[in-house]
């Protein structure tokens, strides 16, 4: 099971959270992990973030990262999403 954690952040306080999970063996994680946003950002009804070089550091590094408003088209009424990978498949 992969799952990924998004939380809607405001104030330095989560004002909305969800889990993501996938469970598709036949799948690597870095397609596990574009569904997975996809889904997240679904859940939120708001649009995929822009993926940059930076996210995908500190994916590999901390297991997690951050959108801000500049990562996305459209603008937000939120301070940042912040995604978490909190179990991969072992």
């Amino acid at each position: 099971m992969y799952r990924l954690w998004g939380k809607i952040i405001t104030k330095n306080e989560i004002k909305e959270s969800y889990v993501s999970a996938i469970d598709e063996p036949s799948m690597d994680e870095a397609e596990k992990l574009k569904v997975a946003v996809a889904d997240i950002c679904q859940h939120f009804d708001i649009q995929i973030p822009i993926w940059l070089q930076d996210h995908q550091l500190d994916i590999l590094r901390y297991s997690k990262t951050a959108f801000k408003e500049d990562h996305f088209i459209e603008t937000i009424n939120y301070d940042y999403l912040e995604i978490e990978i909190i179990e991969v498949d072992k």
